[in-house]
């Protein structure tokens, strides 16, 4: 481990009891990739990781393990039994590097009867500076003790029980004894180093606007606007087509949009409408530590990536301009990727009328003369918010819209794009009070060769293994093959076995 950093990052996953994994600790490099065959575990790994990066940005428990398991019983180890009280669970966690040294951080969560946080404990400099304990299984709160290191040795305090406590200790220690700026130092490492986690898959179904009403047609739990989720905001329009926000009390729907909730605010998400999606307002503001939400009353702002990928074109119009080395990196890279000649990619306007699944293009002549684009209802998305959509520079052959090319190249343009952008262009919230050079994204690809040819997954990793010598990208993803990292410098490979 490298203590000597001076950004957080998360450097071991353990799956202590998850899912199919019992006593399974992942070391993490800046590039890891995860192997194995079909119930391996590898997008469970992922997924341990994603419940803990929603957590550290202020996501209540059951929002955080909805979104990414569905269930919380789904999070439960195969084959644990229920103890004398009907009470089953899992535990995870994870260590993070930084200029506090390593700090590891372990959470107990009971699935079953109700959802909860019943042990969390943090650990750092030889010293244990956070525990928490469920004392009283009828209060919704856990027993809380932080080390002080004053005249009293600890400082004991209730805390929710569907937090994580760490993310909110910097609200409740005042930072006057040196154990207690050693808490606060500990507790900001992993919360930066959690909400610096980006979870990315490109769906080419979503991007090409498949569906009818594309992204955000489905409502969010509760007929109304969202579901539980104070602190945390809900999030951007991603693959699952959610529009939820975020609402106050433990597990209970919000009826109305930007409704106050709990600890940290209320938040909201818009659903991405149509092709490329369209942002939709979302309903209502984003608590300070969301990770995955807004600023109260900004609209879906489309230029900056969703995890979906769904407004890749406003993204890539934004990034075309602000940084033009950048670009002509990505565009080499899609050369390398794409068949046929690519002398450049960018974001033209949209003809009126145009759909955004029009047929091949003929040279200059983007779209014109293909088929119907989506039903009704979905036109707002087809035009996308700014009116813009990506094409291919063929030369000579003239432009291909990019919702042509097949689903293989379509994820590589968007992963490639995300590789080499950062937190400003990304759908994510960092923690704002730290410099972004004191900041190292983790980019999270589950099936990140999923569609690709051998050839085109390498490219893909050889770009990651480039942004990752820079120090400010991290990538964590599940591959197919391995064989796509043989002989690239930086990449470790992990095989998992089923």
């Amino acid at each position: 481990m490298n203590s000597d950093s001076v950004r957080p990052a998360v450097t071991e996953l353990r799956l202590s009891a998850f899912k199919s994994h019992r006593g399974v600790t992942l070391p993490l490099t800046p590039l890891t990739l995860l192997s194995g065959g079909s119930g391996s575990g590898k997008s469970s790994a992922l997924q341990a990781y994603e419940i803990l990066a929603r957590l550290g940005s202020g996501e209540s428990l059951a929002r955080a393990v909805g979104e990414v398991a569905g269930s919380p019983t789904a999070c439960v180890p195969a084959g644990a039994r229920p103890d004398e009280q009907g009470r089953r669970g899992f535990r995870i966690g994870c260590t993070v590097d930084g200029p506090a040294g390593p700090v590891s951080l372990d959470l107990a969560v009971q699935a079953e009867p109700e959802l909860r946080i019943v042990g969390e404990r943090l650990t750092g400099c030889g010293e244990t500076l956070l525990t928490t304990a469920l004392t009283d299984p009828t209060r919704p709160a856990v027993q809380a003790a932080w080390h002080t290191a004053g005249a009293t040795p600890v400082t004991r305090a209730p805390l929710p029980d569907d937090r994580l406590g760490t993310s909110l200790l910097p609200l409740r220690v005042a930072g006057k004894t040196a154990g207690q700026r050693l808490v606060l130092a500990a507790a900001e490492q992993v919360v930066v180093a959690l909400r610096s986690a980006f979870v990315c898959d490109p769906r080419p179904e979503v991007m090409r606007g498949a569906r009818t009403g594309g992204m955000g047609a489905v409502a969010g739990e509760g007929g109304g606007s969202g579901t539980d989720g104070g602190g945390g905001a809900g999030r951007a329009a991603g693959a699952r087509g959610n529009a939820r926000g975020a609402g106050g009390g433990r597990g209970k729907p919000v009826s109305g949009p930007g409704k106050t909730g709990g600890p940290g605010g209320a938040g909201a998400a818009g659903g991405a409408a149509g092709v490329w999606g369209a942002g939709r307002k979302g309903s209502g503001g984003a608590g300070g530590a969301g990770g995955w939400g807004r600023e109260a009353g900004e609209q879906c702002d489309e230029g900056r990536l969703r995890s979906a990928c769904d407004n890749l074109p406003a993204v890539l119009d934004r990034t075309s301009r602000e940084c033009a080395r950048r670009h002509a990196v990505l565009v080499a890279s899609v050369r390398e990727a794409c068949a046929g000649p690519v002398e450049g990619l960018r974001a033209v306007p949209r003809q009126p009328g145009e759909s955004g699944e029009g047929a091949a293009a003929g040279p200059g002549a983007v779209g014109r003369g293909g088929p119907a684009g989506p039903p009704a209802g979905a036109g707002a998305g087809a035009a996308g918010a700014a009116g813009v959509r990506a094409v291919l520079d063929r030369g000579e052959l003239g432009e291909l819209p990019v919702e042509q090319l097949g689903d293989g190249e379509l994820r590589f343009v968007a992963l490639a794009l995300v590789l080499l952008t950062g937190p400003g262009v990304l759908a994510m919230d960092p923690v704002a009070e730290v410099p972004s050079a004191h900041q190292q994204m983790t980019v999270m690809a589950d099936g990140m060769d999923r569609c690709m040819d051998r050839r085109q997954a390498r490219e893909l990793v050889s770009l990651a293994v480039r942004m990752a010598e820079r120090g400010h990208v991290r990538l964590l993803g599940t591959v197919r093959d391995p064989a796509v990292a043989e002989g690239l410098p930086g990449v470790q490979v992990l095989h998992l076995e089923a």
